[in-house]
């Protein structure tokens, strides 16, 4: 009968646990899909064609699309052969934002593609695998009366990448070729309320500049940046969950530094999966509203790295320190053939980022993709990433398979051993398969919530109430990651309690190795965790 209450109170504490956990993801989710709203905007610009006939054009001089000193405008193209206006002599001007409208530090970055509206023309036709050079120039300026301020001035090429659905004849011209967008600009703080951008197309025949692109009858620029309103309640997610991770991770290693022994394998790796979920919690990105960092977005990268790197790890040893029949457990060094491939993949991609990022910190106008050279390097460190990550996951499958087994095993001799004995090995089996179940769920969740998020508009209308499906799934799964790492270091932190010899082994007829060998050296004698005390059977004849 007591072991019964017992088992009863240990399973109605875990329900309690698992539902208040259930809640706070519910929670996440509605947060995101009701009151944030969508997390990017695209806005579409059209560039404005003025006229500069200066002699040197390398003399600073920003050419404004509109405004009291707006540039002379050209119509068309037909206008400049007319009045004898040369390509060199022609800015394409963008101004960012729309007119009446400014720039905000909650847009946390820009993002702009580009796209050419080219005609076809027998006399000058696009050749195959051109390549187009752009003088391109940024500046800011935070009031409408003040001077520009240049940010960035660069030389890039891009390769134009054009079908043309229409036989080539005489019929056909002035019919536009279809072109695939071209990356222009990535920028990684939104720090002034206005910008400017002027592109030049520099022909020189004899270099084969700018020869054999076609004709050129507009550039458009579509503007991609993150929503304030959805910035703010990101940052609020954040503000909330890093006191929340921390104080339960501090919590965590006060409680094994009690225990007399020292801290075995899984919780060191408990203890560090929670400081790089503490890492990405701490929201430095409020200092982001008041400081010009286009540093934040290779620095957001670096930090994601760190806790994927941290949770793939962890997911190999929780299986590997569960091995029951493992003699080489509580060893980091014992672990290199599974962790090496995701030092290798985090160092590959690590790196791609630095060459793509990194170097847009000095040039935000540069691409990795847009040269050979480049795009051959990325596709090597993506491959090996990738390559990686197959062997990761068949070693995890593999382990998987191992402890699943080594369980199968002791449940088919369960029936032979006593009762207390047999609930206490049916307790420590369940924990296991219990965080497995919730690992399996939040790694679903993410891949399931990922796809819906691509493949829907962005959201949902039920009547009059409008969910935004990719905001939900951004602090969703933000969320669920969070109470995922919360939830480890709550159920695998010792107990306070000094559970003796006799109470923790004596009574259930299972020797000190027996319980070692199947609780992998978690559930020791200075004390069972927060989960064995949940989930343990004990019984009293």
């Amino acid at each position: 009968m007591a072991g019964a209450i017992i088992e009863n109170m240990s399973t109605k504490k875990l329900c309690i646990v698992g539902g208040i956990l259930l809640i706070f993801q519910v929670i996440a989710f509605l947060v995101g899909g009701l009151i944030a709203p969508s997390p990017t905007t695209a806005v579409p610009y059209m560039s404005v064609k003025c006229i500069d006939v200066r002699k040197n054009h390398h003399k600073t001089k920003w050419l404004m699309p509109w405004g009291p000193n707006h540039c002379e405008k050209l119509k068309d193209f037909d206008e400049a052969v007319s009045r004898q206006i040369e390509a060199n002599d022609i800015v394409f001007a963008v101004h960012i934002p729309l007119p009446s409208k400014e720039m905000s530090p909650w847009f946390q970055f820009m993002l702009f593609i580009m796209q050419l509206d080219i005609a076809f023309k027998m006399d000058n036709d696009l050749k195959e695998n051109a390549e187009i050079t752009l003088d391109v120039s940024l500046a800011y300026r935070d009031d409408t009366f003040g001077d520009w301020e240049e940010i960035a001035h660069a030389m890039e090429i891009r390769k134009l990448k054009c079908t043309f659905g229409s036989p080539k004849t005489l019929e056909s011209e002035g019919r536009h070729y279809d072109c695939d967008f071209l990356p222009f600009m990535e920028i990684g703080s939104v720090a002034h309320k206005y910008y400017l951008i002027n592109i030049r197309l520099p022909v020189n025949e004899r270099k084969g500049i700018n020869v054999g692109i076609g004709e050129i009858k507009d550039i458009r620029l579509v503007g991609i940046h993150q929503n304030g309103g959805f910035t703010k309640v990101w940052f609020a997610m954040k503000t909330f969950l890093t006191p929340s991770i921390l104080i339960i991770m501090i919590w965590y290693w006060r409680r094994i530094t009690m225990m007399t022994r020292a801290p075995v394998l899984l919780e060191k790796v408990i203890f560090a999966l929670g400081i790089s979920m503490t890492f990405i919690n701490i929201p430095v990105e409020w200092f982001s509203i008041g400081f010009d960092w286009t540093w934040m977005l290779l620095f957001g990268d670096i930090r994601q790295g760190i806790f994927y790197a941290m949770l793939l790890s962890f997911w190999i040893i929780f299986c590997g320190e569960h091995m029951m029949d493992q003699n080489e457990r509580n060893r980091l060094s014992g672990y290199w053939k599974q962790v090496g491939p995701i030092a290798v993949g985090s160092f590959c991609l690590f790196i791609f980022d630095m060459c793509e990022r990194g170097v847009q910190l000095k040039n935000p106008f540069y691409s990795i993709w847009t040269t050979e050279v480049g795009t051959e390097l990325a596709m090597a460190f993506i491959i090996v990433a990738g390559i990686c990550l197959c062997l990761y996951f068949l070693f995890l499958c593999f382990m998987v398979f191992q402890v699943f087994r080594n369980i199968s095993g002791k449940q088919s001799s369960l029936p032979a051993m006593s009762k207390a004995r047999r609930l206490h090995y049916e307790g420590l089996i369940f924990r296991f398969k219990f965080l497995m179940l919730i690992t399996l769920a939040c790694a679903a969740m993410t891949v399931i919530f990922f796809i819906v998020s691509q493949v829907t508009e962005g959201h949902w209308k039920w009547g009059d109430i409008t969910i935004q499906v990719n905001s939900a799934f951004f602090t969703g799964i933000y969320g669920m990651w969070n109470l995922y790492v919360f939830a480890l270091m709550f159920l695998y932190a010792p107990s306070h309690k000094n559970y003796g010899e006799d109470q923790s082994n004596g009574d259930l007829g299972v020797s000190s190795g027996e319980e070692l060998q199947l609780t992998t050296t978690i559930t020791h004698v200075d004390g069972p965790t927060e989960l064995y005390k949940l989930a343990r059977k004990e019984a009293q004849e």
